[in-house]
């Protein structure tokens, strides 16, 4: 229900997996590159400007960010990845933090992995899926800034990713996504309810 992630309240941000709070219910993950507009997806899905913190300079986001909903089940804000001008200590910090909670959040149910559409599909993007492959983890792919594109080049860059995916016998569901304008945000619900238990998005 639309109404329910527009109930997300901020909980906690973890820098380490001791960090990490109890689990109250059903979890999905959010993970992405730095600059593939992550923050902004999940304020666009909560109707808040300010739950996610969208930074000008990517790769602010250091920690894992959790966010409450009124049911018990939780939002998660994964630290994004792949961004070059962070040291490479840093970054192998974070790759450790964002496995810890892969491995060991046994209420994930779900990873949504948000990718620029005039981008997809890099080498971390992969290894994400890969991941979630084969830990038979559903992943489902956002392809955001759609509104960038024209709607001919919006669809062959879905229909790419698809059979990129299909190529490679990795199973997710792939979709065209606007953080700005609000572009496949149903969709979004509808897969978010699935995982989440939620019957119904009104």
């Amino acid at each position: 229900m639309k109404a329910l992630y527009q109930s997300a309240t901020f909980s906690i941000s973890c820098a380490s997996p001791q960090q990490f709070p109890l689990a109250t219910g059903p979890e999905v993950a959010f993970a992405g590159r730095s600059n593939s507009g992550k923050s902004s997806t999940l304020n666009r899905l909560c109707q808040q400007r300010k739950l996610a913190h969208v930074s000008k300079t990517p790769g602010r986001t250091q920690m894992i960010n959790f966010f409450a909903l009124p049911t018990g089940a939780q939002l998660v804000d994964l630290p994004g990845y792949g961004f070059a001008k962070v040291p490479e200590r840093e970054r192998r910090k974070w790759g450790q933090l964002i496995e810890a909670y892969l491995q060991g959040r046994d209420a994930l149910q779900g990873l949504v992995i948000v990718m620029d559409i005039r981008h997809p599909l890099t080498e971390f993007d992969w290894q994400m899926l890969t991941w979630c492959s084969d830990r038979r983890l559903p992943a489902h792919v956002l392809l955001n800034k759609a509104d960038k594109l024209k709607r001919g080049a919006m669809q062959k860059a879905l229909t790419s990713v698809e059979r990129q995916l299909a190529n490679e016998n990795i199973e997710a569901t792939v979709q065209v996504f606007s953080a700005a304008k609000g572009l496949g945000l149903d969709r979004l619900y509808t897969r978010l309810d699935a995982w989440l238990g939620n019957e119904t998005s009104t």
